[in-house]
């Protein structure tokens, strides 16, 4: 089995084993984007409350989120730890927003995917994980986004050395799939819902994971 093969047959098993996930969570691309920016080193529980207390404050807005002070957001978004930073990356990325596309989000997702891209990675504190999932799950641009759950399990099942690029792991998939963003985004979802139950960080539980057929398993 080639591994274009390897990862079309994950993906199937994964979604026989646990169904559509429905992501991402978010009522709007602008909650989208900060919750990208917000879940950096921190779980989706704790970005919840963040967004909770931004959605109270009625803050959730382009235009109140470039009022705002980074003191007063950091406040809010405390409970997604890093709180200064995470502060600070949201207010580039809405003073991004209003420099090159006068804050508006619908004109930002009418430019070109690989510009856009270079762009988002300019921002400060914005890297390829955030901006892939800006991409993705913002705009629904068919961008494949890789984490750490992604890296474990490919490295696992020898789909890519243990020393491998952020880049290199992204194109396991893209050479893999067809170029559709509801695909990439089921299937990152479904990666991530796998490492959770099975292919956890320390003591995996091998017995019962949907990939358990792939000879490759290292």
């Amino acid at each position: 089995m080639s591994r274009s093969e390897r990862i079309r047959r994950f993906y199937d098993e994964l979604y026989k084993k646990y169904g559509p996930q429905g992501w991402w969570p978010g009522d709007s691309p602008l909650e989208c984007i900060v919750g990208a920016i917000l879940t950096q080193s921190t779980s989706w529980k704790n970005v919840e409350k963040a967004i909770s207390n931004l959605k109270g404050s009625g803050l959730l807005t382009a235009e109140m989120l470039g009022l705002v002070t980074a003191e007063e957001l950091a406040a809010l978004v405390r409970p997604s730890g890093y709180y200064n930073q995470k502060a600070l990356k949201i207010k580039n990325f809405i003073s991004f927003l209003g420099a090159d596309y006068g804050g508006s989000l619908e004109r930002m997702f009418t430019e070109d995917k690989s510009v856009l891209r270079e762009k988002l990675l300019s921002i400060k504190g914005i890297g390829p994980e955030t901006a892939d999932s800006i991409l993705l799950y913002a705009g629904g641009m068919p961008v494949f986004v890789v984490d750490a759950y992604t890296w474990r399990v490919l490295s696992r099942h020898g789909i890519v050395p243990a020393e491998t690029t952020y880049a290199e792991m992204q194109e396991v998939f893209t050479d893999s799939l067809d170029e559709d963003a509801g695909l990439f985004n089921e299937y990152h979802a479904l990666i991530v819902r796998l490492g959770k139950e099975h292919c956890k960080k320390s003591n995996p539980v091998c017995e019962g994971c949907p990939l358990e057929f792939d000879p490759h398993f290292v």
